[in-house]
């Protein structure tokens, strides 16, 4: 008795236990990365350019991204943060011209906007310092932005 006792109680709390729901992504921009430009050095830099394909946050909670677009991102170093900011650029140099998807920035944050390629660089947006940069690979939904990218850069 005491068995089917215990069985009952396992079973209303395996059914009672929280079921894992599907997170937002938390990226704020995935890219393929073809170049990136230090200002006004690359010894000390201060600003970057960072040039390919980009698909930056909806901003609403999800998987949702706008259409990849080719142009470049135009940073500057975010206050307090310079040291993180400047290892985040080289990580992005590492990948350069790879066609490895990466990202970073985060979703509910202001990550800057892609500029088209002829357009001059000035008014830097704020890097956005989230979590680092992290190589792309096959969860929810990179494999299909990394094609996008891709696509884009073609």
């Amino acid at each position: 008795m005491k068995m089917h006792r215990l069985l009952a109680l396992v079973l209303v709390l395996a059914a009672c236990a929280p079921v894992p729901a599907h997170a937002s992504d938390p990226v704020g921009i995935y890219a393929v990365v073809e170049k990136v430009v230090f200002e006004p050095s690359e010894s000390a830099p201060e600003r970057i350019q960072i040039w390919g394909a980009f698909a930056l946050t909806d901003g609403r909670s999800g998987d949702g991204y706008l259409p990849a677009q080719r142009g470049y991102l135009y940073f500057t170093l975010t206050a307090g943060k310079e040291d993180v900011c400047r290892k985040e650029w080289n990580d992005l140099k590492a990948v350069a011209g790879t066609t490895q998807g990466v990202g970073f920035g985060g979703r509910y944050m202001a990550n800057g906007r892609v500029r088209k390629p002829g357009e001059k660089a000035e008014s830097p947006d704020v890097y956005p310092v989230m979590m680092g940069v992290t190589r792309m690979g096959s969860m929810h939904n990179q494999p299909q932005l990394i094609a996008e990218l891709r696509q884009a850069l073609k």
